[in-house]
């Protein structure tokens, strides 16, 4: 079973994902590269200690959103741009392989752009995140649960329906996960709320004296 409310942006984290690459002879500026996303990779617990919450992206789910407008920022700021790919052109390349949805893009030639190399190039920042909306039918979950151990959610991602920015962050260590949990909290109201139960029997009407007035009122 799925919530019922589709989810609102969304965004994720992800650690030792993102690096400089020395520019080559032909180029004047380093390129950034790095993974926004991992397939068949459990996230760390988004949840609690003994109601867990784990999200898994399975291969496939950026395939409909590669050609989407989507930016590069540095940590999801709108005044930050790094790159952009629109139709699946411009200065940044996404892409997805066997690891996940990759991007690419040289070092603007900007404040932020120069800002973002020295952080690189001194293991400031090398963490990547991206920014999401999932599709309707997107969506999976999975409670398991094994003797008194915690309940562990799964929530399997199939298809992503909008793909906003892919950012280098300076604190991914705490995920943004407000959507998935409250989703999550649709997903744990749905499985507790009971079923209504069928009438008692003395709830229920009593044939015979229907049957009774129904005698009653026929025709002599």
């Amino acid at each position: 079973m799925k919530p019922t409310n589709l989810p609102e942006r969304e965004s994720r984290f992800l650690a030792a994902s993102v690096e400089l690459r020395a520019a080559a002879e032909s180029e004047s500026t380093p390129k950034v590269r790095g993974y926004a996303a991992k397939f068949d990779s459990p996230s760390e617990n988004l949840g609690s200690e003994q109601y867990q919450f784990r999200e898994i992206i399975k291969p496939g789910a950026f395939d409909d959103v590669l050609n989407d407008d989507v930016r590069a920022l540095f940590n999801h700021e709108s005044s930050a741009i790094l790159a952009r790919s629109k139709n699946g052109e411009g200065s940044l390349k996404i892409g997805a392989d066997e690891v996940g949805l990759w991007y690419e893009f040289e070092a603007p030639d900007t404040q932020v752009g120069r800002d973002l190399v020295t952080s690189l190039k001194r293991g400031d920042v090398d963490q990547s995140s991206f920014s999401f909306t999932v599709n309707e039918d997107g969506q999976s979950w999975k409670e398991t649960k094994e003797g008194d151990g915690p309940s562990i959610i799964t929530r399997t991602i199939t298809k992503i329906k909008r793909l906003f920015d892919v950012s280098p962050v300076t604190y991914p260590a705490y995920p943004d996960a407000t959507v998935a949990l409250r989703s999550l909290q649709e997903f744990q109201a749905a499985e507790t709320t009971p079923s209504p139960e069928p009438p008692s029997k003395e709830e229920q009407p009593d044939t015979r004296r229907k049957r009774a007035e129904l005698l009653d009122k026929k025709p002599a």
